[in-house]
């Protein structure tokens, strides 16, 4: 309960911060019209705005230069333009996002990560660039406020009763921050992490960077402002500073609302207030908006194909990092796309558009058009949830209502400045398809407290946009029902009813769904295991058969074709391997995992995964650390003649001749075997000294060897060591997994039985047999290697005090098998050893099984 408080918090807090911006808007515009707002924006000039955009163009290019600066100090070389392109990506993404450092930094991670920089190196550039861009508030603000007599207006309930002590505050930080990086040579700890201070030669770039992005973001708005002798540049920087603060801590996407409200409140003695909400609109569109489309447009490749032969190695290397980066700002693109329909059929359309208008549309096709518009932007709300899912439905749904909005933007009012930029979302959107591959239901997907929140205020904005619009027109029951060109509060008006009965309905739609069963949750029963060995019967890979240990849990498909088997340990929700049934079906279940495991608190992991479907781990937000090399013999090269294999066809021969024998016992004959192997099994545990694995292993269980064959080598009728034989659907695959020999067996029975075995699914048809992982193998020690690497590197070349890595490794190299790398898809570097423990803890049994009971 205290976790989701925590998580709720930051979202009710925004929500609480914009209604209050509501409420002083209103209170503050109660002596204007919107028809006032729309007069200024029409007088603003378009040499004006192109001067801000070009201010904008500057501002994101300086933007870079914080990116720069980190690459230098981590000394790590990157191309110009990969810097410039993942610098605007990144921030025209974080501006529009609460939260932006995080928005920043997840974005910097995948395209980062695409050009080579190791998750250390990418968390120095993003704390790196956190720090400098506070660095350059500070800087500034403190400077400003220090030397500013800034009065401020008291429903503003400023902690601070003076901006100097503020000024004071920011301007000790600095210098406290310049003393620490000039003194100190040693990364700083500080709350349980590692902060890595900056040369002393970069402490001045740091801030002359920093300090020309704030002032520059500042200079776009000003230009937008009204001329006004008593009021300077740096008086309205530190107005635009304070509005800035009071926007990032509010956590809401680029501050909106709350930003606009401080500025107003501070702006008001020095201009009217419509031309100031005037300014704020123009703003909010070149600084925010505008940046965020081209981010899109560059992600779907409708920029970057102009250009393909020239930027052809930048696409290839954004492939993978795109994968995980384009759903979630085409979710943002949509949202604000609905946001702007909504906000249009909340506002009065142009006079003389309609008048225009009006000789060529039917007035009831007008009505019809509005209606509908606004209705689309809702749904574009709504949608843009399951884009970030990554939903087929949700692509083709949001195109559809892209391409209709733009048509109809055009048909309710000629705006075809919103039809533009619907047309262009749906440019960048639509060579994405390949993005969003789920088969799952909208309804299905969870929404998360901040998206209802989002959606929740959005529609909230635009109620009041339109009672604000509309406040002079004499509100009756014969408005809703009043039809003509002119008419536009009661369109609105039923615009909206609409609206809140389609975003109603959708919510009751959640509310009354079922809820997951409680089966995903609680141990496998004897029915799920039938389920899964149905299934494991067709599967092409023999790791399928651990689902019947009995020791995991299981995820079925909605089809029941296909599933996924885990365990649970503390918040670790550990799959072991890949999902087992129809590829086609695959995604959906890592999804579905993985929105199980959040909706319980837990991490999705990915135990020995293969390489096939890792870019679907990818896409989940997890990351891949390799495990080490798994061996397959290719049965049909496999044989004994030649010089390579001549010892393996001596020790074939030396048993043969001492008279030892390998035999295959059908299923139906091992319950009566089952004495023998469990004298075999417990000599062997006793001598091992050790107690039975589980999850990714298997133990002597009967009812669990019951459903296998089992290989037997034996001498006169006495079994001396046996192994259950795996085997996949249409002769692909054969392995081995439960492997137990008597300890008056000679060396080398285990290679006898091995031999006899690959020989035996030779002629049975099988194309490989399954060796199993030798744990580290393949994993590369360079000095660009992620630390996970280089560690494991480490203990495979000096850990062979603690297990044989290279010892296991040899022993499977000398059957000359294809290696094929397996994985760990876990959540990030930070749970990565408690992850590692909770899944030795699920093998080993236990506690007491990891500590060598």
């Amino acid at each position: 309960m205290k976790s989701r408080i925590v998580r709720i918090l930051p979202a009710f807090v925004g929500m609480l911060l914009f209604g209050t911006a509501l409420w002083v808007l209103h209170r503050e515009l109660t002596q204007y019209h919107f028809s006032d707002i729309r007069h200024y924006l029409a007088e603003i000039s378009a040499q004006r705005i192109a001067v801000a955009s070009l201010l904008t163009i500057a501002g994101y290019l300086l933007m870079s230069g914080y990116d720069i600066l980190a690459l230098r100090a981590i000394k790590h070389p990157l191309a110009c333009r990969k810097v410039v392109l993942g610098s605007f990506v990144g921030y025209a993404f974080s501006n529009n996002i609460g939260m932006a450092m995080l928005a920043g930094a997840s974005v910097r991670y995948t395209l980062y990560s695409a050009w080579g920089l190791t998750p250390a190196e990418i968390a120095r550039i993003i704390a790196f660039c956190a720090i400098t861009l506070w660095l350059g508030f500070f800087s500034l603000g403190g400077v400003l406020f220090l030397a500013i007599p800034l009065t401020l207006p008291a429903g503003l309930h400023f902690p601070f009763a003076s901006l100097h002590l503020l000024g004071m505050l920011f301007v000790l930080c600095v210098a406290a921050y310049l003393v620490l990086c000039v003194l100190r040579r040693k990364p700083l700890k500080l709350f349980g992490r590692t902060l890595w201070l900056p040369e002393p030669g970069l402490l001045f770039p740091q801030i002359i960077v920093a300090v020309c992005d704030w002032a520059m973001a500042g200079a776009v708005l000003y230009v937008l402002l009204p001329s006004s002798p008593s009021f300077s540049y740096p008086v309205f920087l530190a107005v635009f500073l304070i509005a800035q603060l009071a926007g990032l801590a509010s956590q809401l996407p680029g501050g909106i609302g709350v930003f606009e409200t401080v500025c107003l409140l501070l702006l008001k003695p020095y201009f009217p207030v419509p031309q100031i909400l005037g300014s704020l609109a123009i703003f909010r569109v070149v600084y925010y908006l505008l940046p965020l489309v081209l981010a899109a447009v560059l992600l779907g490749g409708f920029g970057l194909r102009r250009h393909q032969a020239r930027l052809r190695g930048i696409l290839h290397g954004l492939d993978s990092g795109l994968s995980m980066v384009a759903p979630r700002l085409f979710s943002l693109a949509a949202f604000a796309g609905g946001i702007v329909l909504l906000f249009s059929g909340a506002t009065p359309a142009m006079p003389r558009r309609l008048a225009w208008l009006e000789h060529f549309v039917p007035l009831a096709f007008t009505e019809t058009f509005h209606f509908v518009a606004s209705l689309m932007g809702v749904g574009l709300l709504i949608l843009a949830r399951g884009l970030q899912r990554r939903l087929d439905g949700a692509y083709l749904l949001t195109l559809l209502l892209l391409a209709a909005g733009a048509v109809f933007s055009l048909l309710k009012g000629i705006d075809y400045e919103e039809a533009i930029l619907l047309a262009a979302l749906f440019a960048a959107l639509l060579p994405c398809r390949r993005h969003f591959y789920r088969k799952a239901a909208l309804l299905s997907q969870p929404f998360t407290f901040g998206w209802i929140t989002a959606i929740t205020l959005v529609i909230s904005a635009t109620t009041w946009l339109i009672f604000f619009s509309y406040k002079h027109v004499a509100y009756s029951h014969e408005l809703w029902w009043r039809f003509a060109f002119s008419a536009d509060a009661p369109r609105s008006l039923r615009s909206m009813v609409g609206v809140v009965t389609v975003a109603g309905c959708f919510a009751l739609a959640r509310l009354l769904r079922p809820r997951p069963p409680r089966a995903l949750i609680s141990p496998a029963d004897p029915g799920d295991i039938s389920r899964a060995k149905a299934i494991v019967a067709r599967a092409d890979t023999t790791s399928a058969n651990l689902a019947l240990l009995g020791d995991k849990r299981f995820l079925f498909s909605n089809s029941g074709e296909s599933f996924l088997m885990y365990g649970i340990r503390r918040k670790s929700w550990v799959a072991m391997g890949d999902p087992v049934g129809p590829v086609n079906e695959l995604p959906e279940l890592i999804w579905q995992f993985k929105e199980m495991s959040d909706r319980h608190g837990g991490w999705p992991v990915f135990y020995e995964t293969s390489h096939k479907y890792l870019h679907y781990y990818v896409d989940i937000g997890l990351t891949l650390f390799k495990l080490g090399e798994e061996a397959r013999v290719l049965l049909d090269d496999f044989t004994l003649n030649g010089r390579s294999v001549k010892g393996l066809r001596y020790t074939k021969n030396r048993f043969e001749k001492d008279g030892w024998r390998f035999s295959v016992a059908p299923r139906e004959d091992v319950p009566g075997l089952l004495p023998d192997l469990q004298a075999v099994s417990d000599a062997w545990l006793a001598r091992k000294q050790t107690r039975e694995k589980g999850f990714s292993l298997g133990f002597f269980d009967p009812e669990y060897l019951k459903h296998f064959p089992v290989a037997l080598v034996k001498k006169g009728d006495k079994i001396y060591a046996f192994a259950n034989i795996w085997q996949a659907a249409a002769g692909n695959e054969l392995s081995i997994d439960l492997m137990r020999h008597l300890a008056e067996a000679p060396s080398g029975v285990m290679d006898f039985l091995f031999i006899h075995l690959m020989l035996w699914g030779k002629e049975k048809g099988f194309r490989r047999f399954n060796l199993g992982m030798a744990p580290l193998a393949g994993v590369k020690d360079h000095a660009l290697a992620p630390l996970w690497n280089r560690t494991g590197a480490f203990i495979f070349r000096h850990g062979e005090h603690f297990y044989n890595f290279q010892g296991l490794r040899r022993y499977k190299e000398k059957f000359h098998p294809v290696w094929e790398p397996r994985y760990l898809a876990a959540p990030g570097r930070v749970q990565l050893l408690p992850v590692l423990i909770d899944i030795a803890v699920l093998v080993s049994g236990g506690i007491k099984g990891v500590i060598g009971e």
